[in-house]
């Protein structure tokens, strides 16, 4: 059975048999690893990806069931060679842990951010509880999370920044 989807901004297709999970389909067929298969019960988060923009766990989803849709994985987060405030707050944070939660918290987190942009520590608490971090480094990815809400937030004040500044020649 053929399937298409645009997978990070690029359409993607392939033949899968119809019982292929989406986990496997973005694994196998299109060499995308950073989506993790941890517990194949959807229980643990490792898997999830972004389906027109909300955070699904890929384990127990069909491949055929998103044909034509938007899917977005870790690697889709970079804009080239420059990381994502999500990926920046996970960096300097200390939020990568062992890294097999990583992919899946990046997600969730970058969701929640896209929704809300200036997320309470509790906020982000339940935004994340669909995922299990075995590490039970929680701490460091709520830190991560609100670091890349900081970092959104000084990104949307630059540009106001610099109008101002060449308005008044750089001077205050």
């Amino acid at each position: 059975m053929k399937v298409a989807m645009v997978v990070n901004g690029t359409e993607r297709s392939g033949d899968v048999e119809p019982r292929v999970l989406l986990a496997d389909f973005l694994r196998t067929n299109l060499g995308l690893t950073g989506t993790h298969i941890g517990c194949d019960t959807t229980s643990c988060g490792a898997c999830t990806v972004l389906l027109d923009g909300e955070p699904v766990k890929s384990c127990t989803l069909l491949a055929v069931q998103v044909e034509g849709r938007q899917i977005k994985t870790v690697e889709g987060l970079a804009q080239g060679a420059n990381l994502a405030p999500i990926q920046v707050g996970f960096h300097e944070e200390h939020g990568l842990q062992c890294g097999f939660c990583t992919p899946g918290m990046m997600l969730v987190g970058a969701a929640l951010l896209e929704r809300n942009a200036d997320p309470t520590d509790e906020q982000i608490r339940w935004a994340i509880s669909g995922n299990i971090c075995r590490c039970t480094g929680y701490m460091n990815i709520v830190k991560a999370i609100r670091h890349a809400a900081q970092l959104q937030a000084a990104a949307r004040m630059a540009p106001a920044a610099e109008a101002a500044a060449a308005v008044t020649g750089g001077e205050e």
